[in-house]
């Protein structure tokens, strides 16, 4: 039987690991665990070992991390996959097939940034961002699709309706998810706006997973919380998990965030603000925001509403709802760009590459 390590370094991170897990298990012949370095907040760590022994896949610990990180390399693990490349050479043995696949898709120029040379295969969204990777020297890249968004190839109405009725949530009314990245996020002029357009819609608002965790980001969630309720529920923090409220929602709400691009896969309207707030030095130092950011990744989004004022809000969402579909052929062809498939296949073409890369170091 061969042995799987899911290396997560975040909770956010486990929705793109959900159906690979699935994948494998289809195929049988696989043990299933997981991990989470020490370095990470211990309450993070409990709701990622929750989540996992949920799904009955194992949860590897220690009492600190060097502890955590030997177990790891004992097990000589056949395959290791990871978010992140972060502690990936600590943790793997010499015949490991170590695979990234990254944890978000959207405008952070660490996308291309973060790799090492122990990957032996790196899943790819999008051809486009394969031949970029392809330019930049990287080998070992396979053309997968993205495997978070698998579960949207499959629709169910019943569950829709089942979901909002959990929320408290009128599933006679349409619903706007509001899902914003944590850095440079619209969180603090947007919130307040949210209450007056829960008057007329659902409103589900799902934070980043460091607007829960992280100190400097933590007042975002603070702030939420203090409009939830009429109209308005917001994700827990555990409630790690974005893809239902995708399916349940009828518009996205977002800034920067990759949902943007995972969105693209229902071919529902997305409304992209253009505002946010920069923290003191990168308003006097501008150029080392932008370096954080893809800005050629971002000058070519044509697929969104754009959301230039707070105030425009209810207004926008409202001549959205009224017309779902008047960029639909943009965002189909934005898909097919940014996404590869949508065929609900990504994880099983990834799962197809682990087997032959396995298979080949066993002649």
């Amino acid at each position: 039987m061969k042995s799987i390590l899911f290396e997560t370094h975040h909770l956010y991170y486990l929705p793109n690991f959900l159906p690979i897990i699935k994948e494998f298990r289809l195929r049988g012949g696989y043990s299933l665990s997981a991990s989470i370095p020490h370095i990470i907040n211990d309450l993070e760590r409990q709701h990622v070992r929750e989540a996992v022994e949920k799904i009955g896949v194992e949860f590897i610990d220690g009492d600190n991390e060097m502890v955590r990180q030997t177990e790891l390399r004992n097990r000589k693990f056949d395959v290791i996959i990871v978010g992140i490349p972060g502690m990936l050479e600590k943790v793997v043995s010499d015949n490991t097939v170590a695979v990234m696949v990254y944890h978000g898709i959207g405008l952070k120029e660490s996308y291309y940034r973060d790799n090492s040379p122990r990957i032996n295969i790196r899943a790819v969204e999008s051809q486009e961002r394969y031949d970029e990777l392809t330019r930049r020297g990287e080998a070992n890249l396979v053309l997968t699709g993205y495997t978070k968004n698998d579960p949207l190839a499959v629709m169910n109405s019943q569950k829709k309706t089942e979901l909002l009725d959990t929320l408290n949530l009128s599933p006679q009314r349409p619903t706007l998810l509001y899902a914003p990245t944590f850095y440079p996020s619209s969180v603090e002029q947007m919130l307040p706006k949210l209450p007056g357009l829960a008057q007329e819609v659902n409103v589900i608002i799902k934070l980043h997973g460091f607007s829960w965790s992280q100190r400097r980001y933590k007042h975002h969630s603070e702030q939420a919380k203090q409009i939830t309720g009429q109209g308005i529920y917001l994700v827990t923090r555990e409630d790690y998990n974005i893809v239902p409220y995708y399916s349940v929602s009828d518009v996205l709400l977002s800034d920067i965030s990759s949902t943007l691009f995972e969105y693209l896969a229902l071919n529902r309207p997305i409304i992209q603000t253009t505002f946010y707030k920069p923290r003191l030095k990168h308003r006097i130092l501008k150029s080392r925001l932008r370096k954080r950011l893809d800005l050629v990744r971002s000058s070519e989004i044509d697929f969104t509403y754009r959301l230039d004022h707070p105030q425009e809000l209810a207004a926008m969402v409202s001549e959205t709802l009224k017309n779902p579909n008047s960029m639909s052929v943009v965002r189909l062809k934005a898909a097919e760009r940014y996404l590869y498939r949508t065929d609900g296949k990504a994880s099983a073409r990834l799962v197809d590459a682990i087997i032959e890369k396995l298979d080949v170091g066993e002649r």
